[in-house]
């Protein structure tokens, strides 16, 4: 129970009503659907699509608009923020297009797409059909079962050489290490400190990590460094068939420059933890991990390595969806560049909590604070590499300006009715 003036509360519902409601109702002109890798922030947003479009009729939301003074202005701001992001992403995007004609473009280019496997060796690749895959993914513990009865013993430990010991390399490393794994660690900074706490061996160059002959190597850098940091590694001091994996949040784009700079004998396992230090924790349980066996020969000791890594994320209950690197980025272009989009959106509008939040604006709230965790480099990554992602900002784009020209017309409408049926009429003055 809370008692509070009229006014009050009518400041306080601009922001977690009308806003909520903006938010759900341009989310629910893109028609989202439940995708295989649906991310916590993107199963909010559902439920607040559900919540907005099905429960409130667009009466209620015009009636928000007309009586609330700020609403206009809520309006107006969250437009701001949708452009200012929009020619942030596009400066960026104009300074790596100037860069590659006018600069050195060949360390950063986006790899070229290539066609399915392009060597005639004998592979395990990404051949399963879609609908198996997805039945895969409807049965997590399955495939948990198939591969953690089969290493149990000393056998399933790995020799792991992380490459980008970052926040998210050391994340993953905490539970390798608790596996009982021998995890290597090199990168351009300095993390020896942090990694004799975890148990890890720190190299400050690549050549002398590499002298100790990993069984993986994880690529754990950001998407706009991957290709300069793959082709600065000196892969001739490699054991001939080593594992290569990454872990970036777009897949096509790794998929092709692994297969282009990595000798015809290196596999290549194409993964996609779909959580971090903040949404695991609490542990993994439950939470989505992706992956595409892109290059994997059909001796049994490769096979049985690359199951070996994909059992670390089993063992500690993770969904696993095993899923090709282009079925992964059209889903992830809805399920997680459009929660970053709003996330980002709403946090230049400096949301604050009130006394009278509703559970959507909570729901807003905790998006902003979740993506504001991560870097404006993750999110061009997320842009530059994922073809599907500009198709996404044009539709975003779209929904919200129908939005703003159907509140508009209505109150055109309404002015235009007090002008020309309201006027007396002038024959019987």
């Amino acid at each position: 129970m809370m008692e509070m003036s009229c006014a009050e509360h009518h400041n306080y519902a601009a922001a977690s009503q009308f806003i909520t409601l903006t938010v759900g109702r341009v989310l629910g002109a893109l028609k989202l659907e439940s995708t295989p890798i649906n991310t916590e922030g993107y199963e909010a947003l559902l439920g607040l699509v559900e919540n907005t479009s099905s429960g409130d009729s667009f009466d209620l939301y015009y009636e928000l608009f007309m009586h609330h003074e700020n609403a206009l202005e809520i309006l107006e701001r969250l437009g701001l923020a949708f452009d200012a992001l929009k020619n942030q992403l596009f400066g960026y995007l104009h300074q790596f297009v100037g860069n590659q004609l006018f600069g050195n473009g060949n360390a950063d280019k986006v790899a070229a797409p290539l066609q399915e496997d392009q060597n005639g060796t004998a592979l395990v690749s990404s051949s399963t059909s879609k609908a198996m895959r997805w039945q895969n993914a409807a049965q997590p513990q399955d495939h948990k079962a198939q591969i953690s009865d089969r290493f149990v013993d000393n056998n399933s430990r790995l020799k792991i050489a992380i490459v980008g010991f970052g926040n998210f390399g050391q994340f993953l490393a905490k539970t390798m290490v608790r596996q009982g794994h021998l995890v290597l660690a090199y990168s351009r900074s300095d993390y020896s400190d942090v990694a004799q706490k975890l148990g890890v061996s720190y190299f400050s160059n690549a050549e002398d990590l590499f002298e100790k002959r990993p069984e993986v190597v994880l690529i754990c850098t950001s998407i706009l460094s991957t290709e300069k940091v793959l082709r600065s590694l000196p892969l001739q001091r490699l054991k001939k068939n080593t594992l290569f994996v990454d872990v970036l949040s777009v897949k096509e784009f790794p998929r092709n420059l692994l297969l282009q700079n990595l000798p015809l004998d290196c596999d290549i396992l194409c993964t996609h933890p779909m959580f971090g230090p903040e949404s695991g924790k609490n542990g993994w349980n439950g939470l989505p991990f992706v992956y595409d066996k892109v290059r994997v020969g059909g001796d049994e000791s490769r096979v049985l390595r690359c199951n070996k890594f994909l059992d670390i994320f089993a063992r500690e209950g993770c969904k696993m969806v095993e899923m090709s690197c282009a079925e992964h980025d059209m889903h992830a272009a809805e399920s997680q560049f459009i929660t970053h989009t709003v996330g980002r959106v709403l946090g230049k509008l400096g949301l604050k909590s009130t006394a009278v939040d509703t559970n959507g604006y909570k729901t807003l709230l905790s998006l902003v604070e979740t993506t504001a965790g991560d870097s404006f480099d993750l999110y061009y990554g997320l842009f530059l590499y994922n073809m599907n992602a500009m198709e996404q900002l044009k539709m975003l784009d779209m929904a919200f300006e129908s939005l703003k020209k159907q509140l508009f017309r209505r109150l055109h409408g309404v002015i235009h009715n007090q002008i020309f049926e309201e006027t007396p009429d002038k024959s019987q003055v």
